[in-house]
């Protein structure tokens, strides 16, 4: 079968291999990698293991030795060159991450701003890594100064191909560490095009290895072997724990972010139309498959009829498709499994009394399409209300206090992101601070940017991605005690 993509420039993007040490390397088996919205093949990608894994560290403590004596205006530098090259490759990376993962071209095209907004950031913070002097003595001087933890080990998502990647690795590189990746074997194209753009920049041989195949045994070497001093991990709370669990043998600096179950409050006084697209925005991005998409929206009683028919209407209208054969508004979902979890969420909630406003079935436009969906009646006993549900469902509960949204909000062991939508100042206030969640939008439906931290408390995570204190999570401070005759 002929692969349907548009023709790519830059055509070795779905020929790309694993990259290790500058070199693209072979497995002993390969797997295909296939479009989530007509299932067909798009390439074959060599499948790797721990041999492979052993081999992309090695390399990393050697490059290690140079690149953390390069200076931080040349770091800055290279990394200001991988820019210009994902950039001027969007388009390509685009139509790539929508082949592969099946988010809507228009996503892709701002997922690839997005991963490109992170290098740039980093690259200016490489500049900006600052050491300390504290008053000492008569005869001291305490000096203390910040230096890259070592080689890190890297795994992230399918739902987010470019960006969960370069939010990892530009901060890595700007600080000066090493690093090897595993990205999903789902979506491992994307990471390869970028990893071969890194190179093409100047960034040197095994400074930024790529590796993809058998997760468990690359996972069990990356979170094992003692060069490996810092690893960082998207994706969920069940691998994150059993990964921190692995990682506490060599006690390596880690980072999780994981999964969420993200409350959204409208109240009373919130603007409509306001609430209505932050709850699109947030809801209904990358088809409802992202760690901070609302997974409870939790609607006052005095405007949840009005919030629902404005909502339904919205989602009714949504184009789905596959994103290479024209604008759509909703993709497919990634895997048959996960197809199945929606399509099982839906089907507990109505069983538990919850009724379909708009969707609730299977789409037209493939096996992996689920309609998009408002449904009512939501309560605390459904599944999808302790379970994220990573798919294009939205279900609405009601509530009649300030208190009891706080209660229902809080009533989970994640804590990643919430939203609020109300235009009384004083409770925004309260709300904000009474949500225990490591980010909340007020009356807005988007949390991720380069230029704040992103993270989660309770069972979503450690640590922080993005802002200036996302490079801080490959630093290590050394503290100088000098002497100093008088």
């Amino acid at each position: 079968m002929a692969v349907t993509i548009p023709p790519l420039e830059r055509s070795d993007f779905l020929t790309g291999q694993p990259l290790v040490d500058g070199t693209e390397i072979c497995g002993d088996s390969t797997y295909a990698i296939t479009n989530p919205a007509t299932g067909e093949a798009l390439a074959n990608v060599a499948k790797l293991g721990a041999a492979q894994t052993y081999r992309a560290i090695e390399s990393n403590s050697r490059a290690f030795i140079d690149w953390r004596k390069r200076h931080a205006q040349e770091r800055a530098r290279l990394l200001h060159d991988w820019l210009a090259l994902v950039r001027l490759h969007r388009q390509d990376l685009g139509l790539l991450m929508t082949a592969e993962q099946g988010k809507p071209l228009a996503e892709a095209l701002g997922e690839v701003d997005y991963a490109a907004s992170f290098i740039q950031w980093f690259a200016e913070e490489a500049r900006r890594v600052y050491g300390e002097v504290i008053p000492g003595s008569a005869d001291r001087r305490i000096i203390v100064i910040r230096q890259p933890v070592g080689v890190a080990g890297a795994i992230t998502p399918w739902n987010f191909p470019a960006a969960m990647i370069t939010r990892k690795v530009a901060p890595a590189l700007a600080a000066g560490c090493t690093v090897t990746l595993k990205p999903s074997e789902l979506t491992p194209l994307t990471a390869f095009a970028l990893a071969k753009l890194a190179l093409e920049a100047g960034i040197p041989p095994g400074v930024f290895n790529v590796v993809c195949g058998d997760a468990p045994a690359i996972g069990s070497v990356l979170t094992s072997h003692p060069d490996v001093t810092k690893f960082t991990f998207t994706g969920s709370t069940a691998v994150g724990k059993l990964l921190t669990a692995q990682c506490a043998t060599t006690l390596k600096r880690v980072s999780m972010e994981l999964g969420g179950n993200a409350p959204l409050l409208v109240f009373d006084d919130a603007d409509l139309d306001q609430a209505v697209e932050g709850t699109i925005a947030s809801k209904f991005r990358n088809t409802g498959q992202t760690c901070v998409c609302a997974n409870r929206i939790l609607v006052q009683g005095g405007i949840h009829d009005r919030f629902v028919e404005a909502l339904a209407a919205r989602v009714s209208a949504f184009t789905v498709g596959n994103g290479l054969e024209g604008a759509t508004d909703q993709g497919p979902l990634i895997t048959r499994a996960a197809f199945d979890k929606v399509q099982g969420h839906v089907a507990d909630a109505i069983a538990q009394g919850g009724g379909i406003v708009t969707g609730g079935k299977r789409h037209g436009a493939g096996e992996l399409f689920f309609q998009p969906t408002v449904l009512t009646g939501a309560n605390p006993a459904m599944r999808l209300a302790d379970e994220e549900t990573f798919g294009p469902v939205a279900p609405v509960f009601r509530f009649d206090t300030e208190a009891e949204a706080l209660a229902l909000a809080n009533a989970t062991r994640s804590g990643l992101a919430a939203y609020a939508f109300t235009r009384d100042i004083d409770r925004a206030w309260r709300v904000a601070e009474g949500l225990e969640t490591g980010m909340v939008g007020m009356n807005n439906g988007i949390v991720s940017t380069e230029t704040a931290p992103f993270g989660g408390i309770k069972e979503s995570g450690l640590g922080r991605e993005g802002s200036r204190h996302g490079i801080d999570e490959f630093l290590e401070m050394k503290t100088i005690n000098l002497g100093v005759r008088s």
